[in-house]
């Protein structure tokens, strides 16, 4: 009987995730042409949320031209973002935190479809069996897990920091590691019995914010805006392993479509850095002519170019990722942030502006 519930209770554990089918690179399923059934027949849109305007602009890479604006709430004080695929990927949702609604998003025609009442949704994840929406409550200090249909809350995850914001999820789906932007800290989360079990401080004026894990499943990857820098740490001892000095604030996290890579980006200094899973070592580095704040994005679902909002220059950049050059500039609304590039290869999404697996 004690060895059925020993099985039993692994079984429970990994059947949070869907099997990975390659242990050695979790993103196997994300890379080109592998979309799920039903996901190509969606255009290929760029989603950009505008914290300043309260809007969000729809960007088409083909015809090259914004093809839909709209606001994505009442009153002065919305601020959406980030632009979410849903676990499913057949919804879009824009996170407005400060009026508390989502803005859901035809994903067929890049036009607002309705917008839901949920608490200060800041940012937004999925848990990987797709049960919940994994809501990042910033300015309440939780994290709240609600009904991905109805949106009815759940259950909420107290967390003892300020700015929980960005997260990502070990490769059997059992934890989830998480950023505390304005404490400095680095929490591990058990997404089995849904509390948290460590913490890590970041020593100096840390300022923690996008975080990924590796292709491994288990060595994650801390963007920090103030250290200018990412940090690594083993997800599964939760220790810290290196850290890399990228660029001047160090922001947004991005792996290259065929998974070899991944894409920093350091809002600071107008650059984007390209480190080398296998060596972790930095083999290059992309410049912004005359300067950028770049911020967040993702990769075209070919791979062929890497997409990122500027910030603070009310643009957004497109880099050709075989040869690192600048090739498009758009002219957008004021502070553009969480910018989705969508849809994308991959069997189903965590959230964010598109962590797939």
């Amino acid at each position: 009987m004690k060895l059925y519930l020993v099985v039993l209770g692994a079984w429970a554990l990994s059947a949070q995730m869907p099997p990975v089918l390659n242990p050695k690179n979790i993103y196997s399923e994300t890379t080109p042409g592998k979309f799920k059934p039903g996901v190509q027949r969606f255009p290929s849109l760029i989603y950009i949320p505008h914290t300043r305007d309260n809007t969000v602009w729809v960007y088409d890479p083909a015809q090259k031209k914004i093809i839909e604006k709209f606001r994505v709430g009442k009153g002065r004080n919305v601020e959406p973002q980030h632009v979410v695929p849903s676990w499913d990927m057949t919804r879009i949702f824009a996170t407005n935190d400060l009026n508390d609604t989502l803005a859901e998003i035809d994903p067929m025609t890049g036009k607002l479809m309705k917008i839901h009442k949920v608490a200060d949704p800041y940012n937004m994840y999925y848990t990987p069996d797709g049960k919940y929406m994994v809501v990042m409550a910033e300015r309440l200090r939780r994290i709240d897990l609600r009904n991905p249909n109805t949106f009815e809350l759940v259950r909420s995850i107290n967390v003892p920091c300020k700015g929980v914001n960005h997260a990502d999820y070990s490769g059997d789906g059992r934890y989830l590691i998480a950023s505390c932007e304005f404490s400095s800290e680095i929490l591990k989360i058990d997404m089995v019995k849904f509390e948290v079990i460590g913490s890590i401080p970041i020593e100096g004026k840390g300022m923690p914010q996008d975080i990924r894990v590796g292709p491994d499943g288990k060595t994650f990857y801390i963007a920090d805006m103030m250290s200018h820098g990412v940090h690594v740490i083993d997800g599964d001892s939760f220790k810290k392993i290196e850290f890399i000095p990228t660029g001047k604030g160090c922001h947004g996290l991005y792996p290259s479509r065929d998974t070899k890579q991944l894409y920093i980006t350091n809002r600071g200094e107008g650059t984007i850095s390209i480190m080398d899973f296998d060596s972790r070592k930095l083999v290059g580095k992309w410049t912004i002519p005359g300067g950028g704040s770049p911020d967040m994005g993702g990769v075209s679902a070919d791979g062929k170019m890497f997409w990122v909002s500027g910030r603070y220059h009310r643009e957004i950049y497109g880099f050709d990722t075989a040869t690192g050059q600048l090739t498009e500039r758009v002219k957008v609304g004021r502070g553009p942030h969480g910018m989705c590039i969508f849809p994308q290869p991959g069997r189903y999404s965590l959230g964010h502006t598109g962590n797939y697996r």
